[in-house]
């Protein structure tokens, strides 16, 4: 039987701190801002965005946006939003 492919599950919950940095994307914050809001190093705000990638199958900030204010809308496909 051949190997099964596996996808990242796109509905693992965010971690609050990530939900935060997610959020700060999505209104537009550069990591270096993120990093002095919430007293992290810029360093640790590249590593929070990386995994949340992962988490939420996107490739980079502005699909992360996208796909934030998606959810927040409570649209399933950023192609929806208006």
């Amino acid at each position: 039987m051949p190997a099964r492919k596996t996808f990242p599950d796109r509905t693992r919950k965010l971690s609050r701190r990530q939900g935060r940095v997610t959020e700060m994307v999505a209104q537009g914050f550069k990591n270096r801002e993120i990093a002095t809001a919430l007293g992290i190093g810029v360093h640790v705000v590249r590593n929070y965005l990386t995994t949340v990638y992962d988490k939420v199958g996107v490739s980079n900030r502005v699909e992360l946006a996208l796909w934030y204010e998606a959810r927040r809308h409570g649209l399933h496909s950023p192609s929806a939003l208006p």
